[in-house]
């Protein structure tokens, strides 16, 4: 049982002071639903309340099920992990690493070994997100607009533009955030012959009955479409960021954003978390191999090092310190040292508009929260919300 005092308390003191527009938060444990709480608004302008079956941008969220869809190609022998990235997009043949200088006059070496596709499941690739107006290679990436190249109509397209780029160090050597998965995306579409939103379809949400999520707002769910606010710091507010009612969202792209592009629903995303707990089957519909489940859920990075140790701290979904990292999913290896309550081996991942979710295989629990706050870093919501939670689990 759960007693969600504590959890609702918190989460609806955000939204009471004016720091969130709404939530809702869903909890499961041994696959069976123990709690779901919602409060507030999904939009404000309309005065629209969040409900169950409201949409969100999911954003990051996302990277978990793309993750999935390449390690679907994987089992079935039609990639190795150790594969060099350049056997599937040339341009990257090429690519070398920052040494020293500026955004504008830099050197470069070339790279140790190849960026593999492991490299890319792991964010050990080199690339990054263009996050950091400190950094020289990030820097880059926000003058030439490779998260949206201009002229680009296809994850091909953004692709090329990325492989222009240098890395920011040498794959395998440390983790950085990064646009890898939307990489991923794009092997998924070469690998399968088919587009990253209809592969899903085929082989994930359609199978498992994930209706609500794809890569736009269907006609039918426009009503249930919610708005995305953009945090105020200086007054601890927020303030309209898309609206839902002319979000780019509502219109089906040309551009399949494995790293970021899914919208859906609480429900569906429970789904595939009970899925993963499951070890990749639900409801006698198999998506992935228990096995495949496991290595995706082990830590990957070089020599059982935690993103303390090798990542840097710019918006990351997670904490670091006690945090490794697998095949699209941090998992927690040390949970006194990342500094919260939960259990060895709890995978999670969150969004850019601050949506979160944790797997805990050790107790079987699994937290799903969906709200739509830019950034992610606001608050310290999410991990407030895991101690909540495992305080009330009884």
């Amino acid at each position: 049982m759960v007693d969600t005092t504590k959890i609702k308390k918190l989460l609806d003191g955000y939204v009471d002071v004016g720091k969130l527009p709404g939530y809702s938060v869903l909890l499961s444990r041994d696959f069976s639903e123990i709690a779901y709480l919602q409060h507030g608004l999904m939009d404000v302008e309309r005065k629209r309340a969040v409900e169950r079956d409201t949409v969100f941008r999911i954003y990051s969220m996302t990277k978990p099920i793309a993750s999935a869809a390449l390690m679907q190609l994987w089992e079935q022998g039609r990639l190795t992990l150790d594969d060099p990235l350049y056997e599937y997009v040339p341009a990257f043949a090429d690519v070398e690493v920052f040494e020293g200088g500026d955004a504008d006059r830099y050197t470069t070496v070339k790279p140790d070994r190849p960026v593999f596709v492991r490299d890319l499941l792991t964010h050990t690739s080199g690339l990054t997100y263009g996050f950091n107006p400190d950094d020289p290679v990030d820097q880059m990436y926000i003058r030439d607009r490779v998260y949206a190249p201009p002229g680009a109509s296809t994850q091909a397209d953004r692709v090329e533009a990325l492989a222009k780029m240098p890395l920011c160090f040498s794959p395998g050597t440390r983790w950085n955030y990064s646009l890898a998965t939307d990489v991923v995306g794009l092997l998924v579409e070469i690998i399968s012959g088919q587009s990253l939103d209809q592969y899903l379809i085929d082989h994930i949400t359609g199978p498992l009955g994930m209706r609500e999520t794809d890569f736009y707002v269907k006609a039918d769910q426009r009503a249930r479409f919610a708005a995305c606010y953009q945090h105020e710091p200086a007054t601890q507010t927020f303030s309209l960021q898309d609206d839902p009612e002319t979000s780019r969202f509502i219109q089906k792209p040309n551009l399949f954003s494995g790293g970021g592009g899914l919208v859906s629903t609480i429900d569906d995303y429970m789904i595939f978390c009970e899925t993963i707990l499951a070890g990749g089957e639900r409801e006698g519909v198999r998506i992935l191999k228990e096995d495949t489940v496991a290595r995706m859920a082990s830590n990957h990075l070089p020599e059982g090092k935690d993103l303390g140790d090798l990542g840097q701290s710019v918006f990351l979904e997670t904490t670091m310190d006690g945090v490794g990292f697998g095949l699209g999913y941090a998992v927690v290896l040390d949970p006194q040292r990342a500094g919260v309550l939960a259990s060895k081996g709890e995978l999670s991942w969150g969004g850019m508009a601050s949506t979160y979710h944790f797997i805990d295989p050790q107790t079987k629990t699994i937290a799903v929260f969906m709200t739509q706050l830019i950034p992610s870093s606001s608050y310290p919501i999410r991990t407030q919300m895991k101690n909540a939670i495992y305080e009330s689990l009884s």
